[in-house]
């Protein structure tokens, strides 16, 4: 490297550490301090204002998101904590205050009188008398406002579904509050079976009798019929069914359901198993909530079965005595030992159509006769072998009795006497019975998984062939049961996995897209029809309640 380069690199670095010493004398001056406060001023007002920012935009989130659940709210449950403003909704046109009118007015809208809250097509077109006239009760005020008030259902995406038809706009506050009723009703479906000033047509009272008295029908004490007949009959091969939300959604049971069954309105169900719980669901197909549950220590449930009438719930297990739960008073009741008997199991029984007698299978052939009134002893019935299966027939005055022998009895409850006995077509030991509604027909279960169906006045007449032999299960046969006009009969095996078929009666075959292969049953434990056929329930071992629909009956 030449010289003349030598010292040009030095003169650069010479100017470069001048220029560095100058700068680090003007980091120390005051100008320089000066400088630097201020900016640290300028940064902290700035981030001020953006937490300022940042809180208001969050505020107005808040604010924004509250209003739309308050809206949310009335659109679906109407006012909740405060009565209906109307006129505050969004979108809602603003009525200018009359400078005329009175300062204070009587509201006489529709109020706490009003039983099922529902709304008419032409329900913002009638007058308050015709309202008063269908609600048979005086409404308490009118709020004159709402006539005057409009609401924009279309700007709210929530009120859409308020609309009757596709280009309307604006609705009266009376219609929009009207609409807003129909809408919780449908929603949140009337518990008629709980009103206890439900008024139903009775039967016209003589003379003497008050006309006030009976008028009040508690579902639970009286059991007039609700279910009107399906004439259509049913077609063999395929059955339309869907399989609704289970029965016991809302409190499933711990341990096997042992006993499902319908009250005799349709709407009212129970499920008792080893849990020891007697549970209550109203059922509607969509959210069956619970409406009951007891507890029973000492006795796990085997069977549990409301009397006919709908007043009182049996409950049994294998002990000594057995429990009976009054549904008017909510009043559980233990009773037994039996005097003078020595069964150490309770657990099967049947009660007969009238509500009168309770038919508990007992030791040694013998079949206890109970009264449901007074729950006493008053009789006893003697099969040659042991029982192990009963049912009643003729409205309750004659009773069917099946067991180890392999013979089917028939008794008169009348005499107490045995008027007919045959042998079970093919069985050895019959374990289940049951009979059609009509009782013209009944059906016989045994240990190999065979079921037969006879008529019942040919084998009383000396006929002993059934009309049609079932053998599609091959292990105990533990639960049956007719549907309401004997069209379909249900056959279940507790020790077989689906282990349950739905037989067409008339034609004697089973429906071959029972249960799917979509669905499983898990291991039935028993079943129950509704009064009119709509749902079927189908209690197992895993705690749970299946339901389905039957589309076939229009009626629960």
């Amino acid at each position: 490297m030449s010289l003349i380069s030598q010292n040009a690199v030095q003169k650069r670095r010479l100017r470069k550490s001048e220029a560095d010493d100058g700068n680090d004398e003007d980091i120390g001056s005051p100008s320089s301090i000066d400088a630097e406060v201020g900016k640290e001023a300028k940064l902290k007002n700035h981030n001020k204002e953006r937490k300022k920012k940042r809180t208001k935009v969050l505020e107005s989130q808040q604010s924004k998101e509250e209003e739309e659940m308050r809206q949310l709210e009335s659109s679906l449950f109407g006012s909740l904590y405060a009565p209906l403003e109307f006129g505050t909704e969004v979108g809602a046109a603003v009525v200018a205050p009359d400078r005329d009118a009175p300062l204070f007015f009587t509201d006489r809208s529709a109020g706490g009188g009003v039983d099922h809250p529902i709304y008419e097509e032409d329900m913002a077109h009638e007058d308050e008398d015709d309202v008063v006239r269908i609600k048979g009760r005086k409404p308490v005020w009118v709020d004159e406002e709402e006539e005057r008030t409009e609401v924009d259902i279309v700007k709210v995406s929530r009120l859409r579904k308020l609309r009757k038809e596709e280009d309307e706009h604006l609705i009266s506050g009376k219609e929009y509050e009207a609409r807003l009723r129909g809408q919780h009703a449908k929603l949140n479906p009337f518990t008629g079976w709980a009103d206890m000033d439900r008024k139903t047509s009775l039967p016209v009272a003589s003379d003497g009798e008050s006309d006030d008295e009976g008028c009040v029908n508690d579902i639970l004490q009286n059991n007039d019929e609700l279910v009107v007949k399906d004439t259509v009959r049913l077609l063999p091969g395929m059955l339309e069914f869907s399989r609704l939300v289970d029965g016991n959604i809302q409190d499933p049971s711990s341990g096997p359901i042992n006993s499902v069954q319908f009250h005799r309105n349709g709407q009212l169900m129970l499920a008792a198993g080893l849990d020891k719980h007697l549970r209550f669901f109203q059922i509607d197909g969509k959210r069956n909530p619970k409406i009951q549950s007891i507890f029973i220590g000492d006795c796990p449930v085997h069977k549990a079965s409301f009397l006919p009438d709908g007043s009182e719930v049996i409950l049994s297990g294998r002990r000594k005595f057995f429990y009976s739960f009054d549904l008017v008073n909510a009043a559980v009741s233990k009773i037994g030992p039996l005097t003078g008997r020595e069964e150490k199991s309770l657990e099967s029984f049947e009660i007969s159509p009238d509500s009168r007698t309770i038919a508990f299978v007992g030791n040694e052939g013998y079949i206890l006769l109970i009264s449901a009134k007074t729950k006493q002893l008053i009789g006893t019935l003697k099969m040659n072998g042991t029982v192990r299966s009963l049912a009643f027939a003729d409205g309750g005055n004659q009773l069917l009795s099946s067991g180890g022998d392999g013979h089917v009895y028939h008794w008169d409850l009348g005499t107490r006497k045995c008027i007919h006995k045959a042998f079970d077509d093919g069985s050895l030991a019959g374990i289940s019975l049951c009979t059609s509604q009509d009782s013209s027909l009944f059906a016989t279960g045994s240990t190999s998984g065979i079921v037969n169906v006879y008529k019942r006045d040919d084998f009383l007449g000396g006929k002993r062939k059934p009309l049609k032999t079932i053998e599609n299960l091959t292990t105990d046969i533990g639960e049956m049961k007719f549907n309401h006009d004997a069209q379909i009969l249900a056959i279940s095996s507790r020790k077989e996995r689906n282990g349950m078929r739905l037989v067409h009666v008339p034609s004697f075959s089973v429906f071959q897209n029972w249960p799917g292969p979509r669905f499983s049953l898990h291991y039935p434990r028993c079943l129950d029809f509704s009064p009119g056929s709509g749902f079927l329930s189908v209690g197992h071992a895993g705690g749970k309640v299946l339901l389905y629909k039957l589309h076939h009956y229009k009626n629960a």
